[in-house]
């Protein structure tokens, strides 16, 4: 296994919970609600952490949605959201409600999204004529073109 990769994180609230991982081989960081947050049906609410981080240079935050929640109905409506390397404020989760009733009230201290550290290998577009992308089997297939759902 690799060395570990340190982030940098800081409370900037007392009531502010440190990410912790549920077992020793959890992909992901739990991230904590710092107060009671009422997510209203189909509204995209933000959820502050009263955490601010710093990731490593070559490396993104992916901030994802719990099973446990989203078999509830309280998912991130972006799917994954991104903190870049360069960013210094506060830790936000976006959430919405799509479960029975009309809102979710989320409450202080309560789970609510995972954090995964993922490496992002440095990249360079270069544009090229359509014909230098090279052929696949799959081609110009869309959407579920492969059958898998």
């Amino acid at each position: 296994m690799d060395e570990a990769v340190e982030v940098k994180v800081a409370r900037v609230h007392a009531d502010a919970q440190l990410p912790t991982r549920g077992s020793a081989q959890a992909a992901g960081w739990d991230l904590y609600a710092l107060e009671d947050t009422v997510v209203k049906y189909r509204t995209a609410t933000l959820v502050r952490t009263g955490l601010h981080v710093a990731i490593p240079i070559g490396y993104e935050g992916q901030v994802r949605a719990r099973s446990s929640l989203g078999k509830k109905g309280l998912i991130p409506p972006h799917g994954i959201g991104t903190i870049d390397a360069d960013y210094r404020g506060e830790l936000f989760v976006m959430m919405t409600w799509i479960g029975e009733g009309n809102s979710y009230t989320i409450t202080k201290g309560e789970r609510i999204a995972q954090l995964l550290i993922t490496p992002i290998p440095q990249s360079v577009f270069r544009e090229v004529k359509i014909e230098q992308l090279g052929e696949t089997g799959r081609g110009e297939g869309g959407f579920g073109s492969t059958g898998r759902f």
